[in-house]
């Protein structure tokens, strides 16, 4: 039976698309369960004190710069540090897989379309048209699913990844909750696989 794991995530998010292949590639080889989990950024780091990257310091925005270069090599991945839609607004893309989980469909192929498109192609993720075509190019309906995303369903289920995200322990993108155990951020992704690996019991801030 598969094991199940919390990914919480945004499309706005480079470490997210950073992380994406190595994760999928753990979720084949240990048979995993992906509880898709897409979440507002700005409020989760608002309330557990982050700051956008437009009001950190210089010293921080400078080092993430150097960040994303050396995970850009260690992933083998080919994409640009400033692409030209970013930042952009990541509710209606985020909304498009909670809309295709509403209709029992499978967002990853939309995601790992989406990522890159970001990233690698320089599209803009808040264009419902860019939207429609990426959907359906998955092999998912683009159209129904970029109606759909605005509606307040939709909005009301991201925002319950979001208390779901702040009552786990989860403040940032990516997130990857096994056993009630946080991973927080694509570099934790070998840390993930230890803790797969090893079949360990979860560790918990309460000691």
């Amino acid at each position: 039976m598969p094991r199940p794991i919390d990914y919480y995530f945004s499309l706005q998010s480079p470490w997210a698309y950073i992380g994406h292949k190595p994760f999928v590639r753990l979720v084949s080889i240990y048979d995993l369960k992906v509880n898709y989990r897409p979440v507002l950024l700005v409020d989760l780091f608002s309330e557990t004190g982050g700051l956008p990257l437009a009001q950190r310091h210089p010293v921080r925005q400078r080092y993430r710069m150097i960040e994303l270069q050396r995970w850009r090599d260690k992933r083998g991945l080919n994409f640009h540090l400033q692409p030209a839609n970013w930042p952009f607004n990541g509710r209606l893309a985020d909304g498009i897989v909670i809309a295709a989980l509403e209709a029992g469909l499978d967002p990853e192929p939309f995601l790992q379309r989406a990522y890159p498109a970001v990233w690698e192609l320089e599209l803009n993720l808040a264009d419902p048209a860019t939207l429609v075509k990426l959907a359906d190019d998955a092999g998912l309906p683009g159209r129904q699913l970029v109606e759909r995303s605005p509606s307040d369903a939709i909005s009301a289920a991201y925002e319950q990844n979001r208390q779901d995200a702040l009552n786990t322990g989860v403040f940032g993108s990516p997130g990857y909750v096994l056993d009630g155990e946080v991973f927080w951020g694509q570099d934790r992704i070998e840390l993930l696989e230890d803790a797969l690996k090893s079949g360990r019991k979860p560790y918990s801030s309460v000691v």
